[in-house]
């Protein structure tokens, strides 16, 4: 049997405007970034996957039922999208939907972080947002596209052991809420996708960290649920149809924006006994990027070298 949430998204995205229009995708070599990719080709669109690991992300292109291409390119570097954006025009047309999914994450205490790997997030995921932005911008506003952001619950509340994630992903919420009264005169839509816990290798990480998996361990029972890449991207692919200003995924999130002013101190609460029965070595142990694609974007990032250091935009 087909799942549910699977055939509601399948009637919801037959023949609707997203059919025959151009996507186009960061971080789709793995997880969430290639099942959204993979979902969007489902409804119909042609698609544009951006990424670091170029063979991953060609062989994730090379599998989708419609036209789509990849293009090895740094979110971080501003020549690199421009480029792309210039291919992406080219060979499939104007992107009417520009999903800013290209992210990565540092687990461990600030003070035992190097800076130039705690930098790297912010640079990954802020940076690289507002650049995928402002490169895709002109062809979202010839064809009244949509610009999805996709942020975190980690700008609810941020948690210890993730300083750089947290604060990168609320200024990509905050971004994208300036960017949004920017366009929306010229008929661009701008959304923010909040995520919760989702089977990608990063979150496959967080167990490693005792404080982030003590954070997890003390949420209630519906909230600990590992949603799956496909699940997710299903979620988005309604908010993508909708042109939403806010997408949950899970859906049941959009109860906790309410609550937003409370979830510091209960962040706070939950993670301050773990770090008290912690030892600092212990802490620092498992600092570094989580998750494949996280790791494959610093190990090219660190063989560029300072010469090669990509510049931002």
């Amino acid at each position: 049997m087909r799942d549910t949430a699977r055939t509601a998204t399948d009637a919801l995205t037959r023949d609707t405007p997203l059919q025959g229009r151009v996507a186009v995708v960061t971080g789709a070599a793995r997880g969430i970034g290639e099942a959204l990719a993979r979902r969007l080709s489902d409804a119909g669109m042609l698609v544009a996957l951006l990424g670091r690991e170029e063979e991953t992300l060609c062989r994730a292109a090379d599998s989708l039922p419609t036209g789509s291409i990849c293009v090895e390119a740094d979110v971080t570097d501003q020549a690199a999208l421009d480029r792309a954006a210039q291919r992406v025009e080219a060979e499939l047309g104007p992107a009417s939907v520009v999903v800013a999914n290209a992210g990565i994450a540092v687990g461990g205490p600030f003070n035992r972080t190097a800076a130039d790997l705690w930098n790297r997030v912010i640079d990954v995921n802020l940076i690289g947002a507002a650049n995928t932005a402002r490169a895709f911008l002109p062809q979202l506003t010839q064809t009244r596209g949509y610009f999805l952001q996709i942020a975190s619950t980690a700008a609810f509340g941020s948690a210890p052991m993730m300083s750089a994630y947290c604060a990168s992903k609320a200024g990509a919420e905050s971004f994208a809420r300036a960017l949004r009264g920017e366009v929306e005169p010229d008929g661009v839509g701008v959304g923010i996708a909040y995520l919760h816990w989702t089977g990608t290798d990063m979150v496959s990480s967080i167990d490693e960290h005792p404080v982030l998996r003590a954070l997890r361990r003390n949420q209630p029972w519906f909230a600990r649920r590992v949603h799956t890449p496909a699940q997710v991207a299903d979620w988005l692919t309604t908010g993508i149809t909708h042109r939403a200003h806010q997408v949950y995924a899970p859906p049941w999130l959009r109860w906790c924006q309410p609550l937003r002013p409370l979830f510091p101190a209960a962040v706070a609460r939950i993670t301050r006994r773990e770090l008290r029965s912690q030892s600092k070595a212990d802490l620092a142990t498992d600092v570094g990027v989580m998750g494949v694609g996280g790791r494959a974007d610093w190990d090219a990032h660190a063989s560029a070298g300072p010469a090669r250091t990509p510049r931002h935009g």
